[in-house]
């Protein structure tokens, strides 16, 4: 078994060395690359003000965060969630920046998140899948056919979210596919490749209603114009 933590934050601000602290935390729990429907997501009174842009960015206010739990309260139920895992962070750094300096606000003995998880920055795999390209998550998700549209402002689990399918996205490829065996006897003008198999299910998106709503309205319509029918429901009819 697998485990993996997708994890973001939101921020009061860009400078985590002029105290600039986190108001928000959003996990998302990956087991063997299939969403296992856990999560951790706090809200948290950083105890000073929000920067204008850093609200402009996320939404998220000062009067919203007044009676939310401060982080030295949910420190211990954070690292339990994030222990052992593998974290897959979008610009990592950043994020472990802000959490590290809040794990030293919350106590001496809580230590880093590297102490805790091991983190991998999907910034930078994004900058070597995709070199010279745009890489922001934003950027991932319409390169990636994943639906954004719910994104009007930046949040820790949404983004979570949003980032763990631009991770199976990018990434489908390597588990999709699993390379064995020797290389046959190279013979001149052969061309040869490793055996492979699958070794995980793809993922299936099934139609909403209003999908296969549309799929039916564009099948009638194309019955009318062919006279036995259309392709799809000879086939229908032959199954």
């Amino acid at each position: 078994m697998t485990r993996k933590v997708v994890l973001d934050t939101e921020t009061t601000g860009l400078e985590v060395e002029r105290g600039h602290r986190v108001v928000e935390i959003g996990c998302v729990e990956l087991i063997d690359r299939r969403p296992s429907g856990r999560e951790f997501h706090r809200y948290l009174d950083p105890e000073r003000e929000i920067d204008a842009g850093a609200a402009a960015v996320h939404g998220i206010t000062d009067e919203f965060l007044r009676g939310k739990p401060r982080f030295a309260g949910i420190a211990r139920e954070f690292l339990a969630f994030i222990e052992g895992a593998e974290l897959l962070i979008h610009n990592a750094a950043f994020d472990t920046a802000f959490l590290d300096a809040e794990l030293r606000r919350a106590g001496s003995d809580f230590g880093q998140v590297a102490d805790h998880a091991a983190v991998v920055d999907t910034l930078a795999l994004a900058r070597q899948k995709y070199p010279g390209q745009k890489n922001t998550l934003d950027a991932l998700c319409k390169r990636l056919g994943i639906d954004n549209s719910r994104r009007e402002v930046h949040g820790a689990l949404l983004d979570a979210h949003l980032l763990a399918d631009v991770w199976l996205a990018m990434t489908a490829g390597q588990a999709a596919l699993s390379l064995g065996g020797e290389l046959a006897e190279k013979r001149p003008g052969t061309i040869t490749s490793p055996a492979f198999e699958v070794t995980v299910r793809p993922r299936v998106r099934r139609a909403n209603d209003a999908e296969a709503a549309a799929h039916a309205r564009r099948l009638a319509g194309l019955d009318k114009t062919c006279a036995d029918g259309s392709l799809w429901r000879r086939v229908e009819a032959a199954d």
